[in-house]
């Protein structure tokens, strides 16, 4: 890149591997991170002890609402390219708090790209989210299916977020790439998030809070195999594009804790309880146009990437480990 690339949520647990994966290929990184309280902010600053000491490394903290900062830290470091991943997440704090996640996921958004419009910049990679499907019943999930009946404010901010990127696309010809997530997995994933806290309970020996029949389905998809989806929609010239980035598989959730079972070698306690509002019955992944078009080719299956989250986990937050 001439220039260095602005990563919006770098200390998080996307983005804090991206960083890594760049400066690892020679890039100059600038990372852009609120350090909010959804989670202990010292696990984000642990997330980027490693970027921290590469020279090719800058960190700047600041809110993506503030326009001010935003457009100064444009000015100052002249990005080459945007990944925006900075954002509010998860489908159940979302229903408890819809408009805190207007504000931030939209207000955000639409703050970041009006400052790479400000600055003459045209490759901004957006991190979507596979909750925009809401419940749609064809599987597995393609990008030109009919997205318009979020199930959750999540999801309807991530939806909302798609258009806004589209308009600027339109408006001002910038190129932009909507990546949507589907359940990323992974060393330094968040703590709330399934196979993170399951893993936790499982050695911890807790019960795990199981929510539904055991039969909802989800598309896991290991980080390495985002960042490499994330690192090919940079290097591409794209117009607008929306992209799928899963592992295109599918496990039940009994199947998750059957294969959890197996990658910690313990028996799973479970607590069943009611499915929550906002949850979707299924997520599966089409990543066909990401194959065609970017070369994306997911390489790491469940039953690896179960067994080396648990080897990380055991490593940093077990018994022994350095959890904050």
């Amino acid at each position: 890149m001439d220039g260095p690339i602005l990563i919006t949520g770098a200390a998080g647990f996307i983005g804090s591997h991206l960083t890594e994966r760049l400066l690892s290929r020679g890039e100059e990184v600038v990372g852009f991170d609120a350090f909010s309280l959804d989670y202990d902010p010292r696990i984000k600053r642990r997330n980027l002890e490693r970027a921290l000491g590469e020279s090719g490394f800058q960190l700047v903290e600041g809110d993506i609402r503030d326009a001010d900062a935003v457009g100064r830290l444009f000015r100052e470091r002249r990005p080459a390219a945007v990944v925006h991943l900075a954002a509010k997440a998860g489908v159940r704090p979302s229903v408890e708090d819809p408009a805190l996640y207007h504000d931030v996921n939209c207000t955000g958004t639409s703050v970041m790209l009006a400052a790479a419009r400000d600055a003459g910049l045209r490759n901004f990679v957006f991190g979507s989210s596979s909750s925009v499907y809401g419940g749609n019943e064809k599987v597995p999930f393609h990008e030109d299916d009919d997205v318009s009946r979020p199930v959750s404010p999540y999801a309807a901010t991530k939806r909302s977020n798609e258009l806004t990127c589209h308009t600027f696309h339109h408006l001002y010809d910038m190129d932009i790439a909507c990546m949507r997530f589907f359940t990323v997995y992974g060393p330094r994933q968040r703590p709330e998030m399934a196979i993170h806290k399951f893993v936790r309970h499982i050695d911890g020996g807790q019960a795990l809070p199981l929510f539904g029949d055991g039969t909802t389905e989800r598309d896991y998809t290991y980080i390495d195999d985002i960042l490499d989806g994330l690192t090919k929609a940079l290097d591409k010239s794209h117009g607008f594009r929306i992209y799928n980035l899963g592992e295109s598989q599918t496990i039940s959730l009994r199947g998750l804790v059957d294969a959890l079972a197996e990658a910690t070698g313990k028996t799973p306690l479970v607590d069943w309880q009611p499915l929550q509002p906002g949850d979707v019955v299924r997520t599966f992944a089409d990543v066909s146009r990401a194959r065609e078009e970017l070369g994306y080719d997911p390489q790491v299956g469940l039953t690896e990437g179960l067994a080396r989250f648990v080897s990380w986990y055991r490593g940093a937050e077990g018994p022994g480990g350095r959890s904050p």
